[in-house]
């Protein structure tokens, strides 16, 4: 959800990639340093002539122009015609399709709690046999793909649903590149550098953060994000997964901890600008922009990779990972989010489609476009449109595990309510133990 808050209105969109094939396609087959022989070899390998396809998914505007265009190569390959039509109301235009028997052959999915309730209902069916196999070893933390898109069935057996393709990052840490380079400051390395950067820039009388809440009625949400990041960098991720499923409750030692790291920046008046009083106050759009003061305001944000967009205009902004703890050996965790492609009304050219996501030249064909990252090991990553985007690309790469934004797989009332506000207070004074016990006190509530 945090991903698409700050969207503007949407219109239905419906399109055909054939618009696109045969020489209006926005990069010339053959051309340039794509990996061709994977296009190749596939449309060797496959003939849909007479074939349609429809797809439904969230994305409008330049996103939907974007994946035409890239799905005009599959048209290419195989003879197919591909419809894809993209909707502001995706998550109920879909439940409605699916119930009515009248759903796409492909649908895209911008959450798994979604792709997995119409799993448990009998409304998708599983990807083509050995794509778990295939994502396991094809993708940077491939487990973590294969797991957040494995889902019970009817019958409550696990199956391999959702093909994860066009991913978000937000574990990132962003800076002034001018300021750092003046102040002499190294990029940390570790969560241990981190905060011994953080105290050098006070020591040198500087402040290190930036950090804002303020969302109108989403006020909250940034800080579960922060939260969400320290869960990964102090537990495995298997007791991330067990806090998301309420296995182990907000109330566990665990998750207290993880907001008390939170709050060992944000609470701390010598390590925010305005101090921690400032904190819930602030507009998350506006805070960032004491990065580029002069002199700075603050020396570092941690936000998603959207935040670019309300920074000031001829910025010089640059980001790190957000690192993870070298003492507690997690590997390193990305926090994120992204799609999953699902089938909704199964067919030859529906699994065909599946398998062409696998491609090279599925991911390079958006990379070299915008708005696009990916995991995949086999691409060519000079192909990304700018560097900032190779760079959220290494990071995913250079991933050991992922996980999806926690509070958008929580119950709405949680992920998008209580564990907002609850981080409020604990920012304007609550304790860590007294706002976990407020959420789950909101949990269960629900049961």
């Amino acid at each position: 959800m945090k991903t698409n808050l700050y969207a503007g209105v949407a219109i239905l969109a419906l399109t055909s990639g054939a618009a696109f094939a045969d020489g209006h396609q926005p990069f010339a087959i053959g051309e340039g340093d794509f990996n061709w022989d994977s296009y190749t070899t596939f449309a060797d390998a496959h003939d849909l002539s007479g074939q349609t396809i429809t797809i439904t998914g969230p994305w409008t505007g330049l996103d939907a122009e974007n994946v035409t265009k890239v799905l005009s190569y599959f048209e290419s390959a195989t003879g197919a015609t591909v419809n894809y039509s993209g909707s502001d109301s995706f998550e109920q235009d879909i439940v409605i399709s699916a119930r009515a028997g009248s759903a796409p052959n492909v649908a895209v999915f911008p959450q798994p709690g979604l792709a997995a309730d119409m799993a448990a209902q009998g409304f998708l069916t599983p990807l083509p046999e050995g794509s778990d196999a295939w994502m396991r070893d094809n993708y940077a933390a491939g487990q973590s793909w294969v797991d957040l898109g494995s889902y019970p069935d009817q019958d409550g057996n696990s199956q391999y649903y959702g093909f994860f393709y066009k991913v978000d990052v937000k574990s990132l840490v962003w800076y002034s590149e001018a300021s750092f380079d003046e102040a002499g400051y190294d990029i940390p390395e570790s969560m241990e550098d981190l905060k011994a950067l953080t105290d050098q820039i006070v020591e040198d009388g500087g402040t290190p953060w930036c950090i804002g809440l303020g969302s109108g009625a989403a006020t909250g949400w940034p800080a579960t994000d922060w939260v969400e990041d320290m869960m990964l960098r102090t537990q495995p991720p298997e007791v991330y997964d067990q806090w998301v499923a309420n296995e182990i409750p907000f109330t566990d030692p665990a998750v207290v901890a993880a907001i008390e790291e939170f709050g060992a920046f944000a609470k701390n008046d010598a390590y925010v600008d305005g101090g921690a009083s400032a904190v819930a106050n602030t507009d998350f759009r506006d805070s960032p922009t004491g990065l580029f003061s002069i002199p700075p305001k603050c020396y570092m944000h941690r936000q998603a990779s959207f935040i670019p967009t309300f920074f000031p205009e001829d910025n010089d902004a640059a980001f790190f990972y957000f690192p993870a703890y070298a003492e507690k050996d997690l590997g390193n965790p990305v926090l994120g989010a992204g799609t999953l492609w699902a089938i909704t009304n199964p067919s030859d050219a529906a699994n065909v489609l599946m398998e062409y996501l696998k491609t090279p030249i599925a991911h390079e064909t958006w990379m070299a476009l915008s708005g696009f990252l990916t995991p995949h090991t086999g691409v060519n990553t000079e192909l990304y449109a700018n560097d900032t985007l190779k760079g959220l690309g290494d990071v995913l790469l250079g991933a050991t595990t992922f996980r999806f934004d926690a509070s958008d797989l929580m119950p709405a009332e949680i992920g998008a309510g209580e564990f907002w506000t609850s981080m409020v207070d604990f920012t304007t004074g609550t304790s860590a133990a007294d706002a976990a016990a407020k959420v789950q006190a909101r949990w269960d509530s629900l049961k």
